[in-house]
């Protein structure tokens, strides 16, 4: 056999042996179940209210650990709940967490557009008392969870969601942190950040028209009156929703999906989560 031959029959065996092992590997390597996510998370759809509304969440969870750990809201842009927060809470129980994505709107309440969306996510910013209300109630679901330390819950959102979480800390809830991706960052109770008990991340684009500068140093005052614990980064050359790749690719219009700080927001998300779940 020439040398060409024997080189071809011994990468089909190595390609034959690699195939075959995969299952044992993958049954028996957590890293590999993990990246698979399937075999070890448990999904859960949750069904919970605020007074007289239904509202409808999605939970998940490294089921083979049985020990207490921390849990992690995640609150949906202005579309309401839907596969992209779903994502996120997968993400996040992947790191060890016990993640909930919640719903603000009500059950089965999705808008259908953009005006839709607006004009929900007017009401709701309208009403940041509603808005607080609405988080609290996805929090007492995770304070209640047999998997959860009560003690060590965070909040988590995009757009929208961001914004939502930063009211869900000044309300005075008794949580270690508030993490804002591409958030609005105003509020019509600035005093109320003298409430906030945990730290807060802002993770925002640098040209990001839907939040104006203004509104930026306006934040930063409160958090300093207020001698909160808080954090921002800013992402170059990165504009509104970065983090979501149904954004698109043009920033000209103001929204589009950069995948280099997309990437960067989440690291610097891990390592928030691992210091204020640490104390």
């Amino acid at each position: 056999m020439s040398d060409k031959g024997i080189s071809i029959a011994f990468a089909t065996i190595c390609l034959f042996l690699i195939v075959a092992l995969l299952p044992a590997l993958a049954s028996t390597n957590p890293l590999l179940q993990r990246a698979d996510g399937a075999q070890t998370l448990k999904e859960e759809i949750i069904t919970y209210n605020h007074g007289d509304t239904v509202l409808e969440g999605y939970l998940v969870y490294e089921e083979s650990v049985k020990d207490k750990r921390p849990g992690v809201i995640i609150i949906h842009e202005w579309m309401g709940l839907s596969e992209y927060e779903k994502m996120r809470a997968r993400q996040i129980a992947e790191l060890g967490y016990v993640a909930f994505a919640a719903d603000i709107y009500g059950k089965g309440v999705r808008p259908k557009n953009a005006d839709e969306a607006a004009q929900l996510a007017g009401k709701f910013r309208s009403d940041r008392n509603l808005l607080r209300e609405r988080g609290q109630a996805a929090l007492s679901v995770l304070q209640n969870h047999p998997l959860v330390d009560p003690e060590r819950i965070a909040t988590m959102g995009y757009c929208f969601g961001g914004g939502a979480s930063l009211e869900l800390a000044r309300s005075g809830a008794p949580i270690r942190g508030a993490i804002s991706f591409h958030g609005n960052l105003d509020t019509p109770n600035p005093d109320d950040a003298k409430n906030i008990k945990g730290s807060i991340l802002i993770l925002h684009g640098a040209d990001d028209p839907m939040v104006p500068m203004e509104q930026v140093i306006a934040f930063q005052e409160e958090m300093r009156r207020a001698n909160v614990d808080w954090q921002m980064i800013f992402y170059g050359n990165t504009v509104h929703s970065f983090t979501n790749p149904e954004s698109g690719n043009n920033p000209e219009i103001g929204v589009a999906y950069n995948p280099i700080s997309e990437r960067r927001s989440f690291e610097v998300m891990k390592a928030f989560f691992d210091e204020i779940f640490a104390k």
